[in-house]
């Protein structure tokens, strides 16, 4: 059916769906019924084929956040080192000499499973784009992996490819993967979550923006061709999986890490210049999303002709190419007159350009193709009424407290740390990152593996910066309040272990169907607990990204709110690693109770998952690590290595294996089970490695932080208590053969 625009019969005219036909497809779209006629208000008439698909991908919940954007304004944004929190395309903050760094942390969950290899490397490539879109070089990427069983069905596939996908988009784009973190679970086994996090480095008064300005400006398109991959990619990402996910295997992009290479390296020499008004990446829901954002932050109509947008299919229809999510291309607004300077460039890096629109002062979205309007929909609107839900929520029920007198040990100290340290949430990633490239570039200080934090340095000055992700789910689950709180807490500590002060947060939330009172509980809970740490810490949340709908018939994930942490180093030769030196004194920061509720030991040697998670101390945390940090900076610490999962023995252990040198340690107190004790996982604690222990205990003292003597370092074996000892060697040998033994075949 063909209507008048403005109902204006001297305007060109639009064809419409028939009603029961636009019913059926907003359906098919994601778009519920009561959103279906909150978008009949807004056009004032039955939606063209385009125009639906316009409004369904901007509505979803991936692009919305029509479910989360409640709870996330809770979140403290604002320090006065950040220069753009949440709304940009990464978060901003000031590192000092006039530089900033630029970062965030994007899920690629669902294309992940349907399709390991592209939807791991399209995420990668998709973060890259967030942060180079701001006028940033990356200098590091990240990950945060959650996979389900390794013997579940499709399981090993899916790690490998995922792996493989990282690795293979990352090396070639020729930006170091230098840290990131695994779980394994049942509860990933139908969604396993990939959460991909870059930083980049920025002048800081040359921060390029998405806000669209200037009437009459010329819009854009530079970057790869585009053709029918990842339509409706972000709505598949907005519903739960069904027994026949891997028939949306179209929905999924196909990635070239060349193109993306060459693209960074057009947009920073176009960048160089006073080109460019407004630029934003091509993501989810492709040019619908950037053309719709970029407007609308600008308060400008935008205007687009289709036939000018470089294609590599034939026949592509409008509604194809707004909705596809092709990757590797960029929107950008430039100055009148600049066309030919950007043409030129990214001529020379051998990419498309094409100038596909012009800014108006209409208010609206224009979509021509070949002489047809194919939509017109007024901006204010699409955003203003946008569906904001603040969906009932339940309230995780409490675990009691586990008395850890009340747990026997049934194995011994040693036959536990030897199959803690094999069991596969804490066995080498050696596999893994062995895959990735963590050195390409040259300015990797710390690599995966020698420290609580990555460390990079930043060309050209002394300064460094550290990079950590972190959660763990199992505490979520049980309490999502205290798994948000320690998300941020373990984040802030492991920066801080390294010598680094901690400076502002991205996170990566994933959560199954917040359409369940229970899950939009947790999700509520988890914010509150982020924030709550957030604002003890200093530590500001300045960009992230919301993954909903992680379920699979009905089953869902673990609640994990991943957090990445990022923080500065004056000096990258101060910065300190968790290798174990020969000679050292041992000493533990922090206060030790023995709590075994939701840790490792529990679950792989006791065969029990219950109990509360350890509670967060954020005035302790703040204290330890401030101090912990302090003697870095002054010299005194020689190796440092934060308590978390599987406690003390184990983290003694990692010390160990990566230099291959062993430790005598004391004993515990005796009013604590020796295996609470040494695999407790009681938060705010660190192992540090120093010259002169007395020293330390007097400085800790003297701030009023709890500090124990726990041994010396030395010799080939780790000698308990008792003078039991383990030998190192038979520990790393046993730490690093589980993932490999564990994908043969």
């Amino acid at each position: 059916m063909k209507v008048w625009l403005h109902g204006n019969p001297d305007r060109v005219t639009i064809v419409t769906l028939a009603p029961e036909r636009a019913r059926q497809l907003a359906a098919e779209f994601g778009l519920k019924p009561d959103e279906y006629e909150r978008a009949l208000a807004i056009l004032g008439r039955e939606p063209s084929l385009t125009e639906l698909g316009i409004l369904s991908v901007m509505w979803s919940e991936h692009c919305s956040y029509k479910s989360s954007r409640v709870w996330l304004r809770e979140l403290p944004t604002k320090a006065p080192w950040v220069i753009h929190g949440p709304g940009e395309n990464a978060g901003v903050i000031d590192i000092g000499d006039g530089l900033a760094a630029v970062f965030k942390m994007e899920s690629h969950n669902h294309p992940s499973f349907i399709e390991p290899y592209q939807g791991a490397a399209t995420g990668v490539g998709g973060i890259l784009r967030d942060v180079f879109t701001m006028g940033a070089r990356p200098i590091a990427n990240l990950n945060a992996l959650r996979f389900g069983s390794p013997d579940a069905p499709r399981m090993k596939q899916v790690i490998d490819g995922v792996v493989r996908g990282i690795g293979g988009y990352g090396n070639c784009v020729g930006v170091p993967t230098v840290g990131g973190e695994v779980n394994f679970h049942p509860r990933y086994n139908g969604n396993p979550l990939v959460n991909a996090m870059t930083v980049g480095i920025a002048h800081k008064d040359r921060i390029f923006l998405s806000a669209a300005a200037g009437v009459g400006n010329p819009v854009v398109y530079v970057g790869s061709k585009t053709g029918r991959d990842g339509i409706h990619g972000a709505t598949m990402a907005s519903t739960e999986f069904s027994a026949d996910s891997e028939e949306k295997r179209p929905t999924v992009q196909i990635g070239d890490p060349f193109a993306e290479k060459l693209l960074i390296e057009a947009c920073m020499e176009l960048m160089a210049t006073d080109a460019i008004v407004a630029i934003q990446d091509m993501g989810a829901a492709g040019l619908t999303s950037s053309s719709v954002e970029m407007a609308g932050k600008g308060g400008v109509g935008i205007e687009l002709d289709m036939e000018n947008v470089p294609q590599r299919e034939q026949g592509m229809s409008a509604y194809e190419m707004m909705l596809s999510e092709s990757q590797e291309r960029m929107l950008m607004v430039l100055r009148p007159g600049d066309e030919h300077i950007a043409e030129r460039i990214f001529t020379k890096w051998e990419l498309d350009f094409a100038v596909i629109g012009r800014l108006t002062d209409t208010g609206h979205i224009v979509i021509r193709h070949n002489g047809v309007v194919e939509a017109d929909i007024p901006l204010a609107p699409l955003e203003s009424e946008a569906p904001l839900y603040r969906r009932p929520t339940a309230e995780t029920p409490k675990q009691p407290v586990l008395d850890p007198a009340t747990v026997t040990d049934p194995v011994g100290l040693e036959t536990a740390l030897t199959r803690l340290v094999a069991c596969p949430d804490l066995c080498s990633r050696r596999w893994i990152w062995d895959q990735y490239d963590s050195m390409v570039g040259g300015q990797t200080a710390k690599r995966p593996g020698a420290a609580d934090a990555a460390v990079v340095r930043i060309e050209d000055h002394r300064r460094a910066l550290a990079m950590t992700t972190d959660t763990t789910p199992r505490y979520c689950l049980a309490d999502p309040e205290e798994g948000g709180r320690q998300a941020v807490a373990e984040a802030w500590r492991n920066l801080s272990a390294v010598g680094a002060r901690p400076l502002a947060v991205t996170d990566n939330m994933n959560f199954g169907n917040p359409e369940k009172p229970e899950i939009m509980g947790q999700f509520a809970a988890a914010v509150r607990g982020m924030a709550s740490a957030c604002t003890a810490l200093d530590f500001p949340v300045v960009s992230g990204n919301v993954s909903l709908y992680n379920e699979t018939e009905g089953k869902g994930i673990l609640p994990t709110p991943a957090i990445g942490g990022v923080g500065v180093l004056e000096d990258v030769a101060q910065a300190v690693g968790l290798a174990l030196p020969a000679g050292a004194e041992l000493v533990l920061v922090g206060e030790t109770r023995g709590w075994l509720g939701q840790s490792l030991w529990l679950r792989e040697i006791a065969g029990r998952e219950e109990g509360a998670p350890p509670p967060v101390d954020l005035v302790a945390e703040r204290r330890n690590g401030d101090f912990v940090r302090a003697q870095i900076l002054a010299g005194a610490v020689r190796a440092c290595h934060d308590c978390a999962d599987g406690g003390l023995l184990v983290t003694v252990a990692e010390m160990a294996m990566a230099s291959g040198t062993g430790a005598s340690l004391l004993p515990g107190p005796a009013d604590c089970p020796a295996h609470a004790y040494w695999f407790g996982e009681d938060q705010g604690r660190y192992v540090l490695a120093v010259t002169d222990a007395a020293a330390l205990l007097d400085a800790a003292k003297a701030a009023g932080v709890p500090a124990t003597r726990l041994g010396r370092s030395g010799g080939e074996a780790l000698v308990l208590p008792g003078g039991r000892s383990i030998s190192v060697a038979e520990l790393r040998q046993a730490h690093e053969a589980t993932l490999p033994a564990l994908m043969e075949g």
